[in-house]
């Protein structure tokens, strides 16, 4: 029997709890990788995932930190790769919103998003980063929306946010190809996760209108791209941003 593809690689999730990083999780431990769940708050949605893990005899484990807070980030980075003496793979997923008109967001609506969708995703990789450089391997995903490449109402501090991070993307693969480290994006659209739960029937049936393929897409949709980058096959691209949205945007 051939053995897994990532058997012998640790990955980190960060937002890994649910939505989208939980699919993730799920994905890369059943390809056999040992996943470490990061999360903030929700304790109980993250030991739900670890268990569910675990039940399938999957390896994984959990790690709860800011990833916005420099030193919550370099605290845990220090005791994965202590405890594991490596780091393959960083997913970087965690991320939040808050939607609303330009002439309704605040100074602490954009502070928020900043800190969480792009100063968490350079303090994370900035920590990896450090690591694969020595092991001279690594991949690093990076998610990033739909929203960061054609705009949308009521987003535009979440769809600079998520813009941002394609060009981060492309900046870092530039750097860490020669250490054997890639680097890309994948840009979900509409996915039915937590954060899309909230809008209306109206909304909701306008975005189904605009998707060729005529559907959603779930967390499995973009866990099994992000495992791909992740893996044996997304070995030699680098810089890119594949998208994940139905043909919603093209």
């Amino acid at each position: 029997m051939a053995a897994a593809p990532l058997a012998d690689r640790v990955a980190l999730v960060t937002g890994g709890s649910r939505g989208i990083g939980r699919a993730v999780v799920l994905c890369l431990a059943g390809l056999g990788a040992r996943v470490i769940i990061n999360y903030r708050e929700n304790h109980a949605a993250a030991r739900e995932v670890l268990e569910e893990v675990l039940s399938g005899n999957g390896r994984a484990e959990l790690a709860p930190f800011d990833v916005g807070r420099a030193d919550e980030v370099e605290a845990a980075f220090k005791g994965i790769i202590d405890g594991h003496e490596k780091l393959d793979i960083l997913i970087n997923n965690a991320g939040v919103t808050a939607d609303g008109l330009l002439l309704r967001q605040s100074p602490p609506d954009w502070d928020r998003i900043i800190d969480v969708n792009l100063r968490g995703l350079f303090l994370c990789t900035k920590a990896a980063a450090r690591r694969m450089i020595r092991q001279r391997y690594g991949r690093i995903v990076n998610l990033t929306s739909v929203a960061g490449q054609m705009g949308n109402v009521g987003q535009s501090v979440y769809a600079a946010s998520k813009a941002g991070i394609e060009g981060f993307t492309k900046s870092m693969a530039r750097e860490l190809a020669p250490r054997g480290v890639t680097v890309n994006a994948v840009a979900p659209g509409f996915i039915e996760t937590e954060m899309t739960a909230g809008l209306n029937e109206e909304t909701r049936g306008r975005y189904l209108e605009a998707i060729p393929l005529g559907r959603f897409g779930g967390g499995d949709d973009v866990a099994r791209t992000v495992a791909f980058l992740a893996g044996p096959g997304g070995a030699y691209i680098t810089g890119q941003t594949i998208a994940v949205n139905g043909g919603l945007y093209m």
